[in-house]
């Protein structure tokens, strides 16, 4: 019973910042999202043809979703657990809101499908690798962080790593050439 009320929380928690992140983009920031390029076609267009260096493109990648989630390890010693979670999740959900707000409002539905592709198939892993450690974080004193948990994170954040540097970038262009 317990187990399903903690997930209740976490779905709430990314729930709550992505209506808070839709709200904010369509009544607070609208005429900025409207002004800004990152969803027009010649940006797109030089996307699809940008070249890439993969070792600094991976070591970028590394750098931006490893970070956080040492951060939040971090954190976990202190007594700030659960809120540090509760901010990611909000945070999270937030900024997911503001950009599918966005990309719907600059393309329609074909942004809505851009932001979904441009997410796939890395997203998943990630997904699986922030859960193992907001779980722990989460339900602290019920739960035991052991090698199992690290290696399974570590394991979801490399894959999704790896992933998102040689995967997402063809799916992306085959996408962007589609429109």
């Amino acid at each position: 019973m317990k187990i399903q009320e903690n997930k209740r929380y976490l779905v709430l928690f990314c729930m709550l910042g992505f209506f808070v992140g839709i709200i904010y983009a369509n009544l607070m920031s609208k005429d900025y999202i409207m002004s800004m390029g990152i969803f027009n076609e010649f940006f797109l267009n030089q996307y699809s043809q940008a070249e890439v260096n993969m070792p600094e493109y991976l070591w970028y990648v590394a750098r931006i979703r490893i970070v956080p989630a040492a951060l939040a390890a971090a954190l976990c010693c202190t007594k700030l657990r659960r809120g540090v979670v509760a901010g990611f999740l909000i945070w999270t959900g937030f900024c997911g809101g503001m950009i599918m707000t966005a990309a719907v409002l600059k393309m329609g539905i074909k942004g809505l499908v851009l932001c979904l592709i441009a997410l796939t198939p890395h997203f998943v892993f990630y997904i699986a690798g922030y859960l193992i450690l907001l779980w722990y974080l989460f339900t602290y004193p019920e739960s035991k962080w052991n090698l199992s948990k690290m290696v399974s994170m570590g394991l979801f954040l490399a894959v999704g790593i790896l992933l998102e540097c040689y995967v997402n970038p063809i799916i992306m262009e085959l996408f962007l050439k589609t429109l």
